[in-house]
């Protein structure tokens, strides 16, 4: 009988995957635990997807790491994560560059404490000639936030001359946008059996395919990782086309 990974065909992998990693609290609250402690189990998950994922070929992968509305949770969760991130940038390191992986960050970055910044700039300066993979953290990042910046860099750029309104269009927008050097994600998946996408990626996922699991993201392995796989190479990519008209485009190219 074939595993997961045998069913999956190589040359039809989504060139970008992003990850809403959700279920952390409630995973450790089964425990007994504190939320914090499932913040910090979770970051296994983290190392098997981006291994797994790299290993398959996937060109992107984005994590929905901490968002601008996770500042209002409690000061002591939000400090620990801080921590988390410095200490896990700091130890994953040698494995990224190990296995060839780019880091990057996408969201407002100078709004971090100073140390998570330093040591994540790092982490990015260190791996930036990494070609087999790019891992993007979305930190500090919201999809609104993001949309409101990029219309007021356009803004600007109208007013200084540089750029008529009548030329503004799709991909003007998506050049002013924090991922405008990275393709849009084909597959988002949500962890926890939550069923929303929580101001991540808004502009980017419009043509996305959605996986909902209601596997915490503790729990979320490899396995789970190739079933989402398996499932986006079973549904059609129409982007607003018939069934019809895509065989078409398949037969006369």
């Amino acid at each position: 009988m074939l595993n997961p990974k045998d069913k999956i065909d190589l040359n039809k992998l989504p060139s970008h995957v992003a990850i809403i990693m959700d279920g952390n609290g409630r995973w450790a609250k089964t425990k007994g635990k504190p939320r914090v402690f499932g913040h910090k189990s979770g970051v296994t998950s983290v190392r098997e997807v981006t291994e797994v994922a790299a290993e398959l070929g996937i060109q992107y992968l984005t994590l929905y790491a901490f968002s601008t509305e996770n500042w209002s949770r409690p000061t002591l969760e939000v400090s620990a994560l801080m921590t988390l991130l410095v200490e896990t940038v700091k130890r994953e390191l040698s494995s990224l560059n190990k296995n060839n992986i780019k880091l990057q960050a996408i969201g407002d970055l100078s709004k971090l404490p100073e140390k998570t910044r330093k040591t994540l700039l790092e982490g990015i300066a260190q791996t930036n000639e990494n070609t087999r993979m790019t891992l993007i953290l979305a930190l500090n990042y919201s999809s609104r936030w993001e949309i409101v910046e990029a219309s007021k860099k356009i803004a600007q750029q109208v007013i200084k001359g540089n750029l008529l309104i009548e030329n503004i269009n799709e991909e003007v927008f998506s050049d002013n946008l924090t991922t405008k050097d990275i393709p849009d994600p084909e597959l988002m998946i949500r962890t926890s059996g939550e069923h929303r996408i929580s101001n991540y990626l808004l502009w980017q996922a419009a043509y996305s395919e959605l996986y909902f699991t209601s596997v915490l993201w503790p729990d979320f392995r490899k396995d789970h990782f190739y079933e989402a796989i398996l499932d986006f190479q079973g549904r059609e990519r129409r982007f607003g086309k018939t069934s019809e008209q895509l065989g078409l485009t398949k037969s006369n190219p």
